[in-house]
């Protein structure tokens, strides 16, 4: 009878065989099911001191919920009062554009720069007689 290499079970390096679990039989009677009132009769109940644990941690995280709000809303209130002064600082400068616009555009501002930059009134203009 010839034995081939792959007919072995193959063995595993890393993980050691596990023991095989045994068989429940047919025949057996399940055990009987414990009643929540012996956790009570063996006072097993919750401790104070991981109620108190719990109560605790509510409060540090409500408190903590509260100061990172109340962060929020005084950084959104610094930014507000910077915001309102940077636009107060640009009505000025439209303001102050406004006002120099007018001055610029009246007649005697522009004739005051035409003679600046070198510029002086047109001649009488040449009338040509037609023929």
């Amino acid at each position: 009878m010839a034995v081939y290499q792959g007919a072995r079970p193959a063995r595993t390096i890393v993980l050691p065989r596990l023991p095989e679990l045994p068989r429940v039989r047919p025949d057996a009677q399940p055990l009987p099911r414990r009643r929540a009132r012996a956790a009570v009769r063996a006072r097993r109940g919750s401790s104070r001191v991981s109620i108190l644990l719990a109560v605790i941690v509510v409060a540090f995280a409500g408190a903590f919920f509260s100061l990172s709000q109340d962060v929020r809303v005084s950084a959104t209130g610094y930014e507000m009062d910077r915001l309102a002064a940077e636009r107060t600082l640009l009505e000025g400068r439209v303001e102050d554009l406004r006002t120099e616009l007018n001055r610029l555009g009246k007649a005697p501002a522009i004739r005051k720069q035409a003679i600046d930059a070198g510029m002086g009134p047109l001649p009488e203009p040449v009338i040509i007689p037609a023929k």
